[in-house]
């Protein structure tokens, strides 16, 4: 983003809701930075210094506002960053990647060298790595602290940090102040057996239409949308002295006022708190700069104000999930995901007859015949296996901020799968603002194209917002046969197209 001071002054002095989570002020009079929607009387213009990131204005030596609660405001969008790879790894940070490896295992990861995405990194944000890791532990623990009776050396784990009396530490040093001082002026007492907590974006965001593409899409004990609220079970693992703990338990999520969602979350999910609320944000897409997708697509596709790319809670469910789809319906297709669901996935103790969905090493131990059992045609059991042991093996990595290039690659040398696939799978697990499945039938016949070449030509003038024209697309085909009391033949995308050498072709 360019900091041009006079834009983000006049942004700051109207509280201009489209740059929350774009940029924060530090006042040099008070020594706090602030959201550019915070509450308090305006500063002087010369009392202002802008920075892209919370972590810069805290590296400048400016604490964060107990008013605005930087901690709370919208993430920067991926497509808002000067170069790709910083922000590729600004993304995986978030993620908590710095919490368990190091910059050079981040580094392979994006697949550059250490020192040149430090240099990137810097750069493009102005601090390093490690500033961004250890500021966002540190507002994570704020909120928890404000918002949730957490005991405070349960916060200290769940936020990263190792130890109580490390957070106390960096307390001390960056915001002068103790944990204490927050949880005073916060909540108080025992907590309970759940937590909730606000999640912020930027208006709009077409809850209704969210609701409706997963709830076509839902798997029976794995997920539940009724009455405006999402449910799901969760299983997250982490590293600790004794190995790696399995962490389980069902969230909801539900649309509490425009700019807001609330998380409900079981303790038992609180010491991968950060793990969860990143999960939320990117299914949900709520650091989608929606301002510029409008703007973008304005007269190019049916107007449908505030519908977002709906993510995944993980790349490779979403990877089976599309390897299911390919050339049947979405109540087929569901059938089959139950299925495999309640064969392979782990029971939720607390919750009977709900599971977690089963992970790459579960599903890469399993003989082809295991899946065919469920309904699947050997292409796509031998596939989804193929994919298990890739991601369970490092070998493909599925996840916001991984690369793309390699993404789909890495998924098209696995026989059983094309281009529709690898494409649906960059929108919803990559993230990648720019897939576009050009084969997908519903796609074709909205643009009145014939053939996957002239969908994709006819869709160079949406990008780099491709992906948000196609769900866009499905949306108002899927609501123009709802108006025509009808059903889509094929409501779950498919591949259509003839199909290539190494994928099966159509039955």
């Amino acid at each position: 983003m360019n900091l041009a001071p006079d834009v983000c002054y006049q942004a700051l002095a109207s509280r201009d809701r489209r740059f929350d989570g774009q940029f924060v002020v530090g006042v040099t009079s008070t020594g706090i930075y602030c959201r550019p929607i915070c509450r308090v009387r305006c500063p002087k213009p010369d009392h202002c210094r802008f920075f892209t990131h919370p972590a810069a204005a805290e590296q400048a030596g400016f604490r964060p506002c107990l008013r605005c609660r930087p901690e709370l405001a919208p993430g920067l969008a991926m497509m808002d960053a000067r170069d790709q790879l910083a922000q590729a790894a600004m993304v995986m940070i978030d993620n908590g990647f710095l919490d368990h490896d190091g910059s050079a295992a981040l580094a392979r990861r994006i697949g550059v060298s250490d020192r040149h995405l430090r240099r990137l990194f810097r750069a493009t944000f102005g601090v390093t790595m490690f500033d961004v890791a250890r500021t966002r532990r540190l507002l994570l623990a704020k909120r928890l602290l404000t918002d949730t009776a957490l005991p405070i050396s349960e916060i200290a784990l769940a936020a990263g940090f190792g130890s109580q009396r490390r957070l106390n530490a960096l307390f001390q040093t960056h915001y002068r102040m103790s944990p204490g001082r927050l949880r005073r002026g916060g909540c108080a007492g025992a907590a309970g057996s759940s937590i909730t907590l606000a999640m912020a974006y930027q208006p709009p965001l077409d809850w209704a239409a969210m609701l409706d593409f997963l709830a076509v899409r839902q798997v029976e004990g794995l997920e539940q949308i009724e009455t405006g609220c999402w449910q799901r079970s969760l299983m997250i693992e982490k590293d600790s002295v004794g190995g790696r703990i399995k962490h389980t338990g069902w969230i909801s999520v539900t649309h509490v006022a425009p700019g807001q969602l609330a998380l409900t979350l079981p303790v038992t999910l609180v010491p991968v708190m950060g793990e969860v609320l990143n999960i939320v944000r990117h299914l949900f897409d709520l650091d989608a700069p929606m301002a510029l997708v409008e703007a973008h697509l304005k007269g190019l596709v049916p107007a449908s104000t505030g519908i977002r790319v709906p993510g995944a809670v993980t790349g490779f469910e979403m990877a089976v999930r599309a390897i299911v789809g390919q050339q049947i319906t979405t109540a087929r297709a569901r059938q089959v995901l139950e299925a495999l669901v309640a064969r392979f996935g782990e029971p939720l103790q607390e919750h009977p007859g709900r599971f977690v969905f089963p992970p790459p090493v579960v599903l890469a131990a399993q003989a082809p015949e295991a899946l065919i059992a469920l309904g699947l045609l050997r292409i796509r059991a031998e596939a989804i296996i193929a994919v298990a042991k890739a991601m369970d093996s490092g070998a493909l990595v599925l996840s916001p901020g991984a690369p793309v290039a390699a993404g789909m690659a890495g998924l098209q040398d696995i026989r059983g799968i094309g281009d529709w696939t690898a494409q649906y799978v960059a929108m919803r697990a990559l993230a990648w603002p720019d897939a576009f499945p050009a084969g997908d039938l519903v796609l074709k016949r909205a643009m009145g194209c014939r053939s996957a070449r002239e969908a994709a030509a006819i869709s160079a003038v949406w990008s780099p917002w491709r992906a948000y024209a196609a769900i866009r697309l499905w949306h108002a085909a899927s609501s123009a046969a709802h108006s025509n009391n009808a059903i889509l033949p094929l409501a779950e995308p498919v591949d259509i197209e003839p199909a290539p050498s190494n994928e099966e072709s159509p039955s």
